[in-house]
C-alpha cells in the first residue's frame, strides 16, 4: 500500500510509471504490504487462471524474499513501479523507503534484482 501522494503518467523508462505528486524526504516510508489490500497469490492460483488474467499476474506481480508463499500483488497504483539499476528507492526490506530525497513530478524507480526473485526486463534498464 502507497503511504505518499502519486500519479501515473507516461514513463521515459517503460510504458506508465508512477511519479511523485509531492516532495519525498529521505528515509520516508514510501510502501508496507497491507493484509486484505495487497495480495499475496499463491502458485497454483496463478496457475489455473484464464490466459488474460495470468497475463496480467505475470506483469503486475511479482514473487519476493520478503513475503513468500506466493506472488504480491499490490492494490494500487504502486503496480506502475519501474525498474532502475539506480532506483530512488529501497526496497531491500518489507518496506520500501525513499533512498534519498525525491522530488515532485520525479518517477519512482525500484531496481527489480533487490525485490524480485523473477522477473522479465525486456530490455529495460
Amino acid at each position: 500500500m502507497l503511504l505518499v501522494r502519486t500519479y501515473v503518467a507516461p514513463s521515459p523508462i517503460h510504458g506508465l510509471g508512477l511519479f511523485a505528486a509531492e516532495p519525498i524526504a529521505a528515509g520516508t516510508e514510501m510502501w508496507r504490504f497491507q493484509a486484505g489490500f495487497d495480495q499475496i497469490l499463491a502458485p497454483e492460483l496463478v496457475e489455473r487462471l484464464p490466459a488474460v488474467a495470468h497475463g496480467f499476474i505475470m506483469i503486475y506481480a511479482y514473487l519476493s524474499p520478503d513475503f513468500p508463499g506466493g506472488y504480491v500483488l499490490n492494490g494500487d497504483q504502486a503496480i506502475y513501479i519501474n525498474h532502475s539499476k539506480s532506483p530512488n528507492t529501497d526496497n531491500s526490506g518489507p518496506v520500501t523507503l525513499a533512498a534519498h530525497d525525491i522530488a515532485a513530478g520525479e518517477e519512482i524507480t525500484c531496481d527489480y534484482d533487490v525485490c524480485c526473485l523473477e522477473h522479465e526486463l525486456q530490455g529495460m534498464t
